[in-house]
This record gives structure tokens, sequence and C-alpha cells, in this order.
């Protein structure tokens, strides 16, 4: 499955931007998960999340690093590729409000 990177209409994309200022082994963890899922590889718990609750076909890549935890929230768009939507360093037990405005702003936006 193609990997696309969820682009603002300006062209800029936020998430690889995110992504770019992890640590070098946090980056390299999300390149590792990111060919698994290319190949086409299902990924589950802990290192993905289903959120079908917010949105189906939606998941979570979840990685921990000195700084805390990253989220990367992909959408599965069938038929089409696998979109990274938004990245955020994630500080409660629950996604916030905020993100979760941005994730369906951007899904509209697929």
């Amino acid at each position: 499955m193609r990997i696309r990177f969820y682009q603002t209409p300006g062209g800029r994309s936020p998430v690889e931007d995110f992504l770019l200022g992890l640590p070098e082994a946090t980056r390299l963890e999300v390149a590792d998960a990111l060919l698994l899922l290319e190949s086409g590889h299902a990924l589950e718990m802990p290192l993905s999340r289903n959120l079908a609750g917010i949105r189906p076909g939606l998941h979570e890549l979840r990685f921990r690093d000195k700084a805390g935890q990253v989220r990367v929230v992909y959408y599965l768009k069938k038929g089409d590729a696998l979109y990274l939507v938004h990245a955020f360093r994630k500080k409660t037990q629950t996604i916030p409000r905020r993100e979760l405005d941005i994730i369906h702003k951007r899904l509209k936006e697929i």
C-alpha cells in the first residue's frame, strides 16, 4: 500500500515536519513501522491502535522516547493509499480535543 503524507493546500506537510523534528532513534522506529505498513503487514498493539471509534479506517502508531509519547495518526483509504494525517506528542490518557479537531479537519480534505 502506498503511503502519502497529508499536505496543506499550500503543499506543506505538517506530519513530515513533525517527524523530522524527532530524535533519530524515534524517526527510525517510525520509518520501520511505515515500511511494515507499506509492505502490507497488519500492525497490532502495542505498536498500532485502531481508532475506529473515531472513524473507521483510522489508526495510530505509538512510540515512546525520552521526551514522552509520540503518536502518528494514519487513515487507510480503501483502494487508494495510507494517509499520515497527524502526528503529535501525547501527554494525557485520551487524545486531546484540539488534536481530534485537527484529525477531523484533515480527513475531510483527503
